[in-house]
C-alpha cells in the first residue's frame, strides 16, 4: 500500500525532493506540499506538468499552518521536512506536532536528492543564511574566467511564482531578471553575477536544469541557498561559517551537515567579529570536521558614494533573508553606515507599511534597518512606500541587488558592494588551481 505523504516546504528544497525522490515512486503519494518561513507561497497547485504521470491534476500547496489538519483529514503517513536555515529546536518543535498528529517525520538526506553530473561542480554552502556565501561565488567566478575556464553559475531555487514558467530559468542579461519577473530576493542572488557577464541558472526541476547547463560549462558552480546542502553532488565543498554568529554552524538544520560535508570552511567576517567570536567558531569547525582546511577570510565593504553616508541621516535597506530568518540584526549596509560615518541611522519601523510593518512584528530580532523584502509586486511597492516615508538624507543599499533600478526612491542612494579577503590560510587561488588540475581542466 502507498504510504501517503505531505512535503513541508518552502518554494525550493520541497519541490526538488518531489522531483528527484518522490515524482515517478509508486511506493508514495505526495497529498500535498506545506508552505512556511515565505510569505506569500501558499494556496498554489504544483502544476501537472511537474508533477509526473502518477499526480496528472497536480499537488496541492496548503499553508504549513494547517499541518495538521491535513495530516489527519488525508490519514497521512510521513511528512518530510524538505526546507532549511532553521534552529535544531525549531526542527524538533515541527516534528513534535507532526508526531502529535500521528504520522512519522522524515528528512531526506544527500544520498536521494543530490544529482550527478558530468562535469566538475564546486558548491558554496553555508551553516547559516548571510554567513557571506555569495562573495565567495563571485570570488570563484572571477578566479575561474582569470584561467579561462568555462563556467555557469546554478542557484539554489526560489520557486516563488509561475512554476510552470520557472522550470528552467537560464539569465543571461539583467532584462532577463524582468522577463522572468524575478522577486527582489531572487534578483540580490542573480544580478552581480549578471554585472559579472556569467551566466545563471536557477528553477524548479533540476535534473533538466543540471542537463543544460552541462551543454555549456567546464565546471559548474553550485550557489547556495539559506543554508541547505547542495541539489549536485560536489566535487569541491566549500562551506562559508560566521562567527557573528558563533555556535550556529553547530546547532541549525540542516547548517552543521554542510559543515560536515565540507573540503573547505571558510571563517568569513574576521574583520567584523571579535577574537573570541573567530576562536570558538574555529574550535567547533576543528571539532567537527577536522579534515577541513580552514580559510580566514574578511568581508570588505565599498559604498560606491561615501560622500552621501559621511556626516548624513541614513536609511540602511539590508538583504530580507538574511536579517529575517537569518536571525541578524544588520549586514553589510548598516557595517558601511557605521564604517564610514553616518551621523545618524533612521530607525524606519515608525515609516513601516502593510507586511513591512508584519516583518517588524515577525522578527523583533531586527535591529533599525529595513529587509528587502520583496517577494511579489504587492510587497515590494509596500517596500518603496516605506522607503519613501523614512526622513533621511540618503538611503544606503546593503542589498547584493541595485533595488533603485525597479524601485521609484525618492531620496540619493548608495549602494555598498561587499567583497572576501582571505588573511590566513591557502588562497582560493591555490585550491581552486589544485582542483583545476586534479579534474583534468587545467593541464598539471
Amino acid at each position: 500500500m502507498k504510504r501517503k505523504v505531505i512535503i513541508m516546504g518552502a518554494g525550493g528544497r520541497d519541490f526538488h525532493n518531489f522531483n528527484v525522490f518522490f515524482r515517478d515512486n509508486p511506493d508514495y503519494q505526495v497529498v500535498a506540499f506545506t508552505a512556511g518561513q515565505i510569505p506569500n507561497i501558499d494556496n498554489r497547485l504544483y502544476p501537472p506538468s511537474l508533477s509526473g504521470k502518477l499526480y496528472p491534476n497536480g499537488i496541492p500547496i496548503y499553508s504549513e499552518e494547517k499541518l495538521e489538519e491535513i495530516i489527519k483529514r488525508e490519514g497521512v503517513d510521513e511528512v518530510v521536512l524538505s526546507y532549511s536555515d532553521l534552529s535544531y529546536v525549531e526542527v524538533m518543535k515541527k516534528a513534535a506536532r507532526v508526531l502529535a498528529a500521528g504520522a512519522s517525520f522524515k528528512l531526506l538526506g544527500p544520498n536521494d536528492t543530490m544529482l550527478k553530473s558530468s562535469k566538475p561542480v564546486i558548491a558554496v554552502c553555508a551553516v547559516r543564511t548571510g554567513a557571506g556565501k555569495s562573495t565567495v561565488s563571485r570570488a570563484l567566478s572571477s578566479l575561474l574566467r582569470n584561467k579561462g575556464v568555462k563556467h555557469v553559475i546554478v542557484r539554489h531555487p526560489m520557486a516563488y511564482g509561475d512554476l510552470e514558467k520557472q522550470a528552467v530559468q537560464r539569465f543571461e542579461k539583467l532584462e532577463d531578471l524582468d522577463k522572468y519577473g524575478c522577486t527582489i530576493e531572487e534578483r540580490e542572488e542573480y544580478e552581480p553575477h549578471l554585472e559579472n557577464g556569467v551566466i545563471v541558472y536557477a528553477g524548479v526541476d533540476y535534473v533538466k536544469i543540471l542537463s543544460e547547463a552541462e551543454k555549456e560549462a567546464e565546471v559548474i558552480i553550485w550557489d547556495g541557498g539559506n543554508n541547505d546542502w547542495p541539489f549536485f553532488k560536489p566535487d569541491l565543498m566549500i562551506t562559508v561559517v560566521d562567527p557573528l554568529r558563533p555556535g550556529d554552524e553547530v546547532n541549525s538544520y540542516p547548517g552543521e551537515v554542510n559543515l560536515r560535508l565540507a573540503d573547505v570552511v571558510i571563517v568569513n567576517k574576521v574583520n567584523v567579529a571579535n577574537n573570541d567570536q573567530v576562536k570558538k567558531v574555529k574550535e567547533n569547525v576543528s571539532r567537527v570536521n577536522p579534515r577541513a582546511t580552514i580559510i580566514e577570510a574578511e568581508s570588505l565593504v565599498k559604498p560606491d558614494r561615501p560622500e552621501l553616508i559621511r556626516g548624513k541621516r541614513v536609511l540602511v535597506v539590508e538583504d530580507g533573508p538574511t536579517v529575517t530568518h537569518g536571525n541578524m540584526s544588520y549586514g553589510a549596509g548598516y557595517v558601511a553606515a557605521r564604517e564610514f560615518g553616518a551621523a545618524e541611522i533612521v530607525d524606519p519601523r515608525p515609516y513601516a507599511v502593510g507586511s513591512i510593518a508584519d516583518t517588524f512584528r515577525n522578527y523583533p530580532n531586527l535591529g533599525p534597518v529595513l529587509p528587502a523584502m520583496g517577494y511579489g509586486l504587492k510587497q515590494m511597492k509596500e517596500l518603496e512606500a516605506t522607503v519613501n516615508k523614512v526622513p533621511c538624507d540618503s538611503v544606503v543599499l546593503g542589498t547584493p541587488s541595485n533595488i533603485s533600478r525597479y524601485l521609484k526612491i525618492n531620496k540619493p542612494v548608495v549602494r555598498v558592494r561587499y567583497e572576501i579577503k582571505v588573511v590566513n590560510g591557502p588562497s582560493l587561488g591555490s585550491i581552486i588551481g589544485e582542483f583545476l588540475r586534479s579534474k583534468g581542466v587545467l593541464k598539471p
